[in-house]
Order: structure tokens, then sequence, then C-alpha cells
């Protein structure tokens, strides 16, 4: 099959550009700007264009027609109004990266499937990804628009340590105050349920729905079906660094109002909630798939090579004094009573 990744460098769309190239049997195109290019494996064919440049693009896949198109940057509707312009009559597939985060908050019920409505007043993220979902739905409708709509949760990559509060740089400083055996906050009271999903065991659910026919037209959640609590994942990294878990839990809410994060979203509209996604769709529509790697295992694989290379370990010296702040007054405020 002839496939163009628009992106094809980040967490997820590397692992499918990698697992593709190591099936070997598809001739494969990255539409980016470069990023990563050195870290690409061999064979994967480069066409060097802004997305947003739509006259450049136009210009550069002209006369070419490609059996998928999998958009992983594709954030508001204007983006997926770009794609149809682009991409209609030259594609058999579409497939859009959506979000988990899309569906109903608060949760009706924490068992979700592709069924589960979308809408989410926490989190302009979501709402803009659901109007892309509603978009595409309606040209795939009207005019037969060969969309494909995927919504991966909690993905991560062997570049970042997967967590639910810390500051805009990363999450290396959250784990550096662990080996510091600083306090660390946990949002709520650590026993909501969560799923994180190492970026290979994504692409394979992912690849096995490119240029499949009973795709079309059809939502699809891609995610791991280990579930755990939030102070499972937060022990769990300590565990793999060598120290003892000093943690303090904090209300969802009261980190929304004490800080200019965007916790209203990330928290609140997404992680605060306790979850448990069913994966039979995916599993029916693409046997083979199977999630391989077991947190602890991906963490391990994180962490060793964060540790292994310095420029991932980018330090948060704000966030470290807003963490310490909270914590602070969350004992001055035990204390008065």
């Amino acid at each position: 099959m002839k496939i163009l990744l628009i992106g094809g460098t980040g967490t997820i769309s590397m692992a499918v550009t990698r697992l593709l190239a190591e099936r070997g049997t598809d001739d494969v195109y990255l539409l980016n700007r470069g990023s990563r290019s050195s870290e690409l494996p061999s064979g994967i064919n480069i066409i060097n264009a802004d997305i947003n440049n739509e006259d450049d693009v136009k210009s550069k896949i002209s006369g070419m027609y490609f059996d998928a198109v999998c958009e992983f940057i594709g954030f508001v509707p204007s983006q997926i109004e770009r794609d149809i312009r682009l991409f209609a009559g030259r594609t058999g597939q579409y497939i859009y990266i959506s979000s988990a985060s899309a569906y109903h908050k608060p949760v009706a019920d924490y068992r979700i499937t592709e069924g589960t409505a979308l809408a989410n007043p926490y989190w302009q993220y979501s709402r803009d990804k659901i109007a892309c979902e509603e978009l595409l739905m309606s040209y795939y409708r009207k005019e037969g628009f060969p969309v494909t709509i995927v919504r991966p949760s909690h993905t991560y990559d062997e570049r970042s340590i997967p967590l639910g509060v810390h500051g805009s740089k990363g999450s290396w400083q959250v784990a550096k105050r662990m080996l510091e055996n600083k306090p660390v906050i946990i949002h709520g009271d650590g026993t909501s349920l969560w799923t994180m999903t190492f970026n290979t065991d994504f692409a394979r659910g992912y690849v096995g729905l490119i240029g499949n026919p009973h795709a079309i037209g059809e939502a699809f959640q891609i995610m791991s079906d280990e579930t755990l609590t939030w102070d499972q994942i937060y022990e769990t990294i300590a565990k793999v660094l060598g120290v003892k878990l000093n943690c303090v839990h904090v209300a969802s809410e009261f980190l929304r109002d004490v800080s200019d994060y965007d916790f209203e979203g990330s928290l609140l509209g997404d992680k605060a909630c306790s979850v448990v996604f069913d994966t039979t769709k995916i599993r029916r529509i693409v046997p083979d798939f199977c999630t391989r790697v077991r947190f602890e295992e991906g963490v391990r694989i994180t962490i060793s090579n964060i540790l292994d290379h310095p420029e991932y370990q980018i330090e948060d010296p704000e966030f470290d004094l807003w963490c310490d702040r909270v914590v602070a007054a969350l004992d001055r405020a035990r204390k008065a009573f």
C-alpha cells in the first residue's frame, strides 16, 4: 500500500512509522517539516512541507494517490477542512487521530466504549476534537469521504514518563522530586482508575486499521487492557527509580484553583475521571491486536532511556516551587485544625 503520514515523528506516529517500516510491505511517505528525521528508519519517503501551507502541499502531492492518509496533527475543524480539500479523491482511507478525552465528562459510567457519548465541558482541546469528528462523519455520510476515527488515551514513549500532574516542561521534574525524596502531588485520593499505553502497543492496533475496509466510517479506541490506580502508577515509577514514594494527595479542583496550569482540562476533563476502556471493537476488527508492554516494563524502558539521555532531563524550577507551595499550604491548613 501507498501510505502518507502527516507528521509521523511524534509519540504515537513515530511508533506507527517504525512498525510500517519493519513490516516492509508498504510505500511509506511522511509529510512534515523534518522533525526527528535522524531517528527515522530507512526506506521512508519524505515530503518536506508544512501541512498548513496548503498550496505548497497541493503542489508536492500533485498526481499522487494514497491508499491511506494518516492525520496525526489535526486539532481544529479548519485543519480538517483543509485535509478534505487536499485529499478528497486522492485517498482510499483517511485515518484521523481524535482523543479518548472527548468522551462524556463527567462520566455516566466508568466503562467506556466507542458508543459512549462525546461531550467535554472542561477542555477546549476535547471539544475541538469532537467538532473534527462530527465534521468528518458529516463528509462521510454526505459525500463518502472514507474516514476512520481513532481515539487513543494516555499513550507514552521512551522520551517522557507518563504522569497526571506535571508542569509545562514535562514530567522529568516529578521524577527528580522522587529521587530527592520530596513530596510528589497525586491528584484526587489516588484510587481512581486509569490506563497507560506504550506507543508500540498502540501502533499494532493502528496499523491493523490501515487499508481495512471494515474500518471505514467507524471509530475505534486503542489502548492497553491494563487498568491501574494513580497510586499504583506513581508507586511503579518510584519502584523503577529505586526510591520510596513520598506522595501528597490533593483534590483536582484545588489544583485547578491554585495554578495557571490547565488542570481544568487535563484533570477535571480527563485524568481525574475513573475509567476502564473496552477494547473489544479493535480486537474484533484487528484480530492480531494485543498489548504486550505492561506499565512497569514500559516505565523501565522510558526511565532507562531518559537516564541515558540528559537532553530529556528537562528541569522545571517554576513547577518545583509551585509543588512546594501547594504542599506547604496543605500542611498549614492541616495544622490549623
